[in-house]
């Protein structure tokens, strides 16, 4: 079975996000924000199409702005479903712009979305599932397991081999941290 290690390298698009991003931890909400509505949009789909697509949807989705996307209301949405640059698909768009007013309650909450994470870290694939699931929409277990696996709340982004891997464990994802 081939890894992502070895498909990713020399890609246009699959390089330079398995380089400096997958697995490697985020610190700010507008990134992990972007990291959830990317990892919806892919559902059902392949990760190529969600990456050559990256741009439209930074630009059809504000920058990711997360008080910005919370107040979309139907011109928004119908905006979105007709933007051919996304993924229109209107349980996905639906499960953004819910995600994002869920993303500012956790804020006041918590004070940030990563400290919503940080919060509940360190928890198994299952519970992590779990926990999104009773809190966002649109998360089953290969979106959350993706989500936290490209932001370091979970191993497994890069085999242990992977010259990528030694630059994550320096910046010390929250996997690899005392519980």
């Amino acid at each position: 079975m081939s890894h992502y290690c070895d498909l990713a390298p020399g890609h246009p698009f699959h390089g330079p996000y398995h380089d400096h991003e997958y697995g490697f931890p985020v610190d700010d909400d507008g990134t992990l924000f972007e990291r959830l509505v990317l990892e919806i949009n892919q559902a059902g789909l392949s990760w190529l199409t969600v990456l050559k697509k990256r741009e439209a949807f930074r630009e059809a989705f504000e920058g990711f702005d997360i008080d910005r996307i919370a107040n979309y209301g139907e011109a928004e949405r119908a905006r979105l479903l007709a933007d051919a640059g996304i993924i229109r698909n209107r349980l996905k768009v639906d499960a953004v712009i819910h995600n994002a007013a869920v993303v500012q309650v956790l804020q006041a909450e918590h004070g940030s979305l990563r400290s919503w994470l940080d919060h509940h870290h360190p928890l198994d694939h299952a519970a992590w599932v779990r926990l999104f699931r009773r809190t966002f929409r649109f998360t089953g277990p290969e979106i959350v397991g993706e989500l936290l696996m490209s932001t370091g709340y979970l191993s497994g982004a890069h085999r242990d081999d992977c010259p990528v891997q030694a630059r994550i464990l320096a910046a010390s994802p929250p996997w690899a941290r005392p519980g």
